[in-house]
């Protein structure tokens, strides 16, 4: 197996809380442990320098101690979840489903948050010099400059965030069901048209700006959201979170949808409702109705209709079927 990539990666460090546990041919599979959940990280040696990791993880926060590996460029694609960065001013932001960041790795350090508590998606990874050298030689009539991209979209050492582009989806949604007997000659075609692609994309029109979250205000939502998680029975308005949060109604309503990705009702209900579907199952002597009240409703129909949108069918049917299974 080529060591020369995963040794420059070893060597930049990636922390005391991630371990190699599965190693064969080009592929190594690192976890990352914390105590709130763990993550996988499943590494592929694509050229000398060239890396693509997919990215699975199942916990609530964790602590990365990543330094930059001389990383000319980093593209990350999400395909599931939510995770939080924080820039260099403070600011914090968040990537969701279909959202692909470019930076060099130089603020990787540090806390990370994932809002949903999972998190799914693919890294690719060029490290400087290396990664142009190799690309040159197994494919010259590649018309792409690592440095001069990178100098494109991080200039400043920025990150830069882009969304909504459909091309750049597909593609990395073929490489989510990438062909088992290939991989790696599948993964150098691609990451050439990646490359490609990013080389058309004019960083300046087309982006969507991005909303930086003062850590403040997302710190306050968070306490927010452990409560209203925390005590299933109570039933809250924003009129009350805003007064114990101490932002206006407005804001914590925008602060809220930008670190949950939803309005906070609608997550509260998705919340209750699948307390609900595990507690039809977990708790089958429980009647319906005591179900409901447990989760603060004193109508049965209410909870019954708030059920049937979010689970798409009645609490009894979805208890009924799930004794079948």
């Amino acid at each position: 197996m080529s060591r020369e990539l995963f040794d420059i990666l070893d060597n930049a460090g990636f922390g005391s809380n991630v371990h190699e546990v599965a190693a064969e041919g080009e592929c190594r599979v690192l976890r990352l442990d914390d105590k709130s959940g763990e993550g996988f990280m499943t590494m592929y040696h694509v050229l000398d320098g060239v890396y693509l990791m997919y990215n699975d993880f199942h916990l609530r926060s964790c602590v990365s101690e990543y330094q930059n590996a001389e990383t000319v460029l980093c593209i990350d694609h999400c395909r599931e979840g939510r995770i939080e960065h924080e820039n260099s001013l403070g600011g914090r932001y968040y990537m969701e489903a279909g959202d692909i960041r470019i930076d060099r790795r130089v603020h990787h350090e540090g806390r990370v948050e994932l809002p949903l508590s999972h998190y799914h998606g693919i890294t690719i990874g060029l490290i400087k010099d290396t990664a142009q050298a190799s690309l040159e030689r197994a494919m010259p009539f590649l018309p792409v400059d690592t440095q001069a991209l990178a100098d494109r979209f991080c200039a400043d050492n920025s990150e830069y965030l882009l969304r909504g582009n459909e091309a750049l989806d597909t593609l990395f949604s073929q490489l989510y069901h990438a062909p088992k007997g290939m991989l790696l000659d599948y993964f150098r075609v691609k990451i050439a048209e990646l490359l490609i692609m990013l080389a058309a994309v004019d960083p300046a029109e087309n982006t969507e700006q991005r909303q930086y979250i003062p850590a403040g205000q997302s710190d306050r939502v968070k306490e927010i959201h452990s409560l209203i998680t925390g005590d299933l029975e109570k039933t809250y308005t924003v009129g009350e979170l805003s007064e114990l949060s101490g932002m206006p109604p407005a804001t914590l309503r925008k602060v809220f949808r930008a670190v949950y990705g939803v309005p906070v009702y609608q997550y509260i209900k998705a919340y209750k409702m699948k307390a609900a579907a595990a507690m039809l199952i977990s708790e089958n002597k429980l009647l319906i109705s005591e179900i409901a009240q447990r989760l603060g409703y004193d109508n049965s129909s209410k909870f019954s209709a708030a059920f049937r949108d979010v689970m798409g069918v009645s609490p009894q049917n979805y208890r009924n079927r799930q004794e079948k299974m």
